[in-house]
């Protein structure tokens, strides 16, 4: 992202796109923009390089990513923002804003961290779908091992973002990565305690990928025994619950 365009403004660019997804937003084929940075440091996290080195990855053109989307008008629903971080871009809403004005959808998907962010975009009718990653049980001291950031302020605008989301009429999901070693059956029936009654949340399975600690690629993912007692465990306390990617 920021980039100038040929009038002075902003522009969008991504460090990777994927032209169509049927995993990112249930029932819906979109586009996937990757954005590089992020303000955590979750060592389980798949995506090392948009995390810790974006400037080494290919920067992708807005233009690109637009003219990518109106070639598969008619069955691109819209798009899905990820990284990285997404809330972190300047020009997140400008984007948001050229996308919808297309006539295609938005979701997002975000550590939760920017709730300002969040609420200027529902505010605005730029986002159709959010989906936000709750890491851990949700004390300073749990989010703080998972996500390798020691900030109250920052933890209690994850909070802010969770009350947020489920209070705006934004579709959404909530949802946790099963991280081996750091979380247990336990842990996740803390979590969706605390999310009790939300719309969807989804538990989906470790891929041990370019960590961004290394030494989580040697790590086993949870077994299935594992997922099925948790899924027992949580199924139960939401509209719609899904146990992903195993």
């Amino acid at each position: 992202m920021n980039e100038k365009n040929s009038g002075g403004s902003e522009s969008t660019r991504a460090n990777g796109l994927i032209t169509i997804s049927f995993n990112e937003v249930p029932g819906k084929a979109v586009a996937v923009v990757f954005t590089g940075g992020c303000n955590f440091r979750c060592p389980w996290c798949q995506n090392r390089d948009l995390v810790l080195r974006p400037e080494t990855l290919p920067l992708i053109p807005e233009e690109e990513i637009l003219t990518a989307m109106e070639k598969r008008r008619g069955w691109l629903d819209g798009v899905a923002i990820t990284g990285g971080e997404p809330t972190l871009q300047p020009d997140l809403r400008d984007f948001c804003g050229r996308v919808k004005e297309r006539g295609f959808q938005v979701a997002l998907e975000t550590n939760g961290s920017n709730p300002g962010v969040l609420e200027d975009l529902i505010r605005r009718g730029l986002v159709d779908y959010i989906s936000m990653d709750v890491k851990a049980p949700l004390t300073p001291e749990r989010y703080r091992v998972l996500t390798g950031v020691d900030s109250d302020a920052v933890f209690n605008r994850v909070l802010e973002s969770i009350e947020l989301i489920r209070g705006s009429p934004v579709d959404y999901e909530f949802r946790t990565t099963l991280v081996p070693e750091l979380l247990s059956p336990d842990d996740i029936v803390q979590i969706a305690g605390y999310l009790r009654g939300a719309k969807k949340y989804a538990i989906q399975q470790y891929v041990p990928h370019s960590t961004v600690d290394p030494s989580f690629e040697q790590k086993a993912p949870w077994t299935r025994e594992a997922i099925e007692r948790t899924r027992r465990a949580v199924s139960g306390m939401f509209k719609s619950f899904e146990v992903r990617n195993i």
